[in-house]
């Protein structure tokens, strides 16, 4: 099969295509032929070197895939053979999701929302997944709450704001000017050029602040916090000092590491069917432009996600 590998920790053009095995599934898996393969900054950290999550090269990145089931291992009674299905398996281990196939247990696995192509469903499974454990299962973000999203434009973020949206939270989110009609098609009531304004200046009384961006905005975001309100981070999720200081201010911390999840990835599953969510995949590209992809994610500068298609 076609595989993108890298032999070293380097710039993305360290990335290459080559020829690998077949996977054969285990107990309880299925193999799937991947469509399309998300493209995360976690990909791009640990290409790097920065975030060494899969020990030396030589390695395979991905793990948000979207394709058919092939193959079904004994255990197995979720998915049968031709079923589309999504999901962000075995992470933070190994999935090799930038190939032609994967293994994965079935329980990682969700069938792909009606209505959403391949490319479409690969941009949801890791994002999808963390605005979802971060909201709903670590903050409890309930109807009528008011919730600010930092980085609201970007892959998270932009889910993030809709599934508040959806629970019948009040949104406010950051974003450079140029991209707040795109916070308000998302279902943003109101946008903040982080460029330009200072967050905190009169706002005050949030339930829930969710930063996506780091750079010390989990500190700066304590005081427009209402008393127990939560502070939820992805960037700062291994931080006592930002822990201590949030629950010294009256209000509760919680850093989130994204898990598989058939039952988030099912949650997720219904609000795209239902309407209320849509991923948004601003670049899609073949899988032998893996360097490409990954260099468009270093910009920062991207709106919703990039996809690779095989």
């Amino acid at each position: 099969m076609r595989t993108i590998d890298q032999q070293s920790y380097g710039e993305p053009g360290v990335l290459r295509i080559t020829e690998a095995e077949r996977p054969e599934p285990r107990v309880t898996e299925v193999l799937v032929r991947v469509r399309a393969a998300g493209v995360n900054p976690v990909d791009t950290y640990t290409r790097s070197g920065a975030f060494p999550l899969l020990g030396e090269p030589p390695f395979v990145l991905g793990w948000d895939v979207s394709g058919v089931v092939e193959q079904v291992a004994p255990g197995v009674n979720r998915f049968a053979v031709g079923d589309e299905v999504y999901g962000m398996p075995h992470f933070p281990r190994p999935a090799g999701g930038y190939a032609e196939y994967v293994t994965a247990p079935a329980r990682q696995l969700a069938r792909k929302p009606k209505g959403l192509d391949h490319a479409q469903a690969a941009a949801l499974p890791m994002a999808g997944l963390t605005a979802w454990q971060a909201l709903v299962d670590a903050a409890g973000l309930q109807a009528g709450q008011r919730v600010l999203v930092h980085g609201g434009a970007g892959g998270v973020g932009h889910l993030a704001v809709q599934i508040a949206r959806a629970r019948g939270a009040e949104v406010f989110a950051t974003a450079s000017a140029a991209k707040h009609d795109f916070l308000r098609e998302l279902g943003a009531d109101h946008t903040i050029d982080y460029t330009e304004a200072d967050f905190t200046a009169g706002l005050r009384g949030l339930d829930v602040v969710f930063d996506t961006v780091g750079n010390g905005n989990g500190l700066r975001s304590l005081p427009v916090l209402r008393d127990g309100g939560a502070l939820v981070t992805i960037t700062e999720h291994f931080d006592p000092e930002l822990a201590a200081l949030t629950a010294a201010a009256g209000r509760r911390y919680a850093g989130v590491v994204v898990e598989p999840d058939h039952v988030g990835l099912e949650a997720l599953t219904e609000l795209v069917e239902t309407g209320l969510l849509r991923p948004y995949v601003e670049h899609v590209l073949p899988l032998e432009e893996a360097a490409t992809a990954h260099a468009l994610v270093e910009t920062r500068r991207t709106r919703g996600k990039i996809v690779l298609t095989l």
